[in-house]
């Protein structure tokens, strides 16, 4: 498949889920309007550190859960997704919870430096869940590079592949190598956040990315690596096994060998 028809059939696939994210127990939009729920998990933020009063740029920030998450800590938010219906959700959200200064940028990754107008943040910060759905990691650190001001930070909270390699569900045994070259091409019917979900595009793209790639993608375009942790629980069953925690994560049962499902990076840019 050619890079412009599967950034298109992720586009379709994106822009279907928006309302039905929307309205999933997995968000809780209700929850985060009223302050019960957060978007972000509590060792991005002791990892990241005060944000108040600091500008922060969010790639692939879907409808803004996690961007006004962060708005709510202090920071001056500008989220950027390619879907159109996921960027109107995140501004009509952004008004719901009194933070209208929230700004929400329809483009393209790969495009958010000329889209964001040469501007430079003290914070960019992506992930869980977003590295997947790009096919060129160098070229994504390069524009993360270009949009960070002088001796900010790229905060990366992400999805371990590790847990790439088996399957789902039910089946917990090694199905996909660890070093899987190309995309991967899904038709899965269902999202995440609600498998029971009636849905139509179907067709999604991915790539995978060995831990050791991000961190060399990050390093060749200029950052000081500061820290690399990696998690032994995720953020929704991946497995049927998994045992629910009071938090929202999702851990390996007590006596079962444990894998990382989660892992951050924070890495500096030079002044």
């Amino acid at each position: 498949m050619h890079a412009n028809e599967a950034r298109e059939a992720n586009r379709r696939l994106w822009d279907e889920r928006v309302p039905i994210h929307l309205k999933s127990a997995f968000y809780d939009v209700d929850g985060f309007v009223k302050g019960t729920r957060d978007g972000i998990e509590p060792f991005e933020a002791e990892e990241l550190g005060p944000v108040d009063g600091l500008s922060l740029a969010h790639l692939q920030c879907h409808f803004g859960i996690d961007t006004l998450s962060w708005a709510r800590r202090g920071a001056r938010v500008v989220g950027v997704d390619f879907s159109a219906p996921a960027i109107e959700a995140a501004r009509a959200l952004a008004r719901r919870v009194g933070v209208p200064e929230a700004e929400f940028v329809l483009a393209d990754v790969y495009d958010a430096v000329s889209v964001l107008g040469g501007r430079r943040f003290d914070i960019v910060y992506t992930g869980k869940g977003a590295l997947t759905w790009l096919p060129d990691l160098p070229a994504w650190a390069a524009v993360c590079g270009r949009i960070v001001a002088p001796g900010g930070v790229l905060y990366l909270s992400e999805f371990h592949p590790v847990g790439d390699v088996f399957g789902w569900g039910d089946e917990f045994s090694p199905t996909y190598s660890y070093f899987l070259e190309g995309p991967m091409v899904d038709e899965s019917r269902g999202t995440y956040a609600d498998v029971n979900a009636q849905t139509y595009e179907n067709v999604s793209v991915e790539w995978h990315h060995p831990l050791g790639d991000v961190v060399s993608a990050i390093a060749a375009a200029g950052f000081r690596i500061e820290l690399v942790h990696e998690y032994p629980f995720t953020l929704y069953p991946r497995w049927a096994f998994l045992e629910h925690r009071d938090d929202g994560t999702y851990w390996f049962p007590a006596g079962k060998a444990m894998l990382p499902l989660l892992y951050s990076v924070r890495a500096r840019a030079p002044r």
